[in-house]
């Protein structure tokens, strides 16, 4: 009986569940004020890139990574902005959003 109402309760409470999976996202803290955004359309520009970055604080860098043969987008960024809160702003607002029809992501970017 106890088994059934566990899976009951999954079955009928899917948002719990994806809320639980989405905090876990963003839990980590910020160490330094630069982003990693992943799920970025090919077709998105740097200029585009930087622009919808842009209302969260100042941008002192957004760099989409490309191919080094085919100078295509690979699909993933960096922003890096003057303070960890102008950072922790941008990643709220913009984590799990469209840009261009896509769904972005937006994490703490990892030191080299």
């Amino acid at each position: 009986m106890a088994l059934a109402s566990r899976f009951r309760r999954v079955f009928t409470e899917p948002s719990s569940l994806c809320f639980q999976f989405s905090s876990l996202r963003l839990n980590s803290t910020l160490t330094a004020p630069k982003l990693f955004i992943s799920g970025l359309s090919k077709e998105t520009t740097d200029e585009q890139f930087k622009e919808a970055f842009n209302p969260f604080g100042q941008v002192v860098e957004a760099k989409i990574i490309r191919d080094r043969a085919s100078g295509r987008s690979r699909g993933f960024g960096f922003v890096t902005y003057t303070s960890i809160e102008e950072a922790e702003k941008a990643r709220e607002e913009m984590n799990a959003k469209f840009l261009h029809g896509w769904a972005i992501f937006v994490d703490p970017a990892k030191p080299r």
